[in-house]
């Protein structure tokens, strides 16, 4: 059973910068797809952004292209998302998760995704 645990989160002035972390557990981190997702109070969980198994390939919503970075350590089973101007509407419980059935990196729908960690709050103040 992998294990997802999420840090980084905090409170921030809107303009300011964030990086989460996502450590998982395991040794085969390597093969999988990594995504990060949130979910702000009332709304859908929502995708934000996606990372290759070998980290060379990326895909981001809309919402933060531009201002959100993935990237990933495999030699440290981490994943990562720099958040830089950070906007009000970037408030909400984010999430790492894994994809580890197929290659396309290119998924936005969080039941294609198949383990969860507990997610970290991030809240931006305007």
């Amino acid at each position: 059973q992998v294990q997802l645990v999420e840090s980084g989160g905090g409170l921030v002035q809107a303009g300011g910068s964030l990086r989460l972390s996502c450590l998982a557990s395991g040794r085969t981190f390597s093969t999988y797809i990594m995504g990060w997702f949130r979910q702000a109070p009332g709304k859908e969980r929502e995708f934000v952004a996606s990372i290759s198994r070998t980290g060379g390939s990326t895909y981001y919503a809309d919402s933060v292209k531009g201002r959100f970075t993935i990237s990933r350590d495999n030699a440290k089973n981490t994943v990562y998302l720099q958040m830089n101007s950070l906007k009000p509407e970037d408030t909400a419980i984010y999430y790492c998760a894994i994809k580890s059935r197929g290659t396309s990196i290119v998924v936005v729908t969080p039941t294609l995704y198949d383990y969860w960690g507990q997610g970290t709050q991030v809240t931006v103040s305007s």
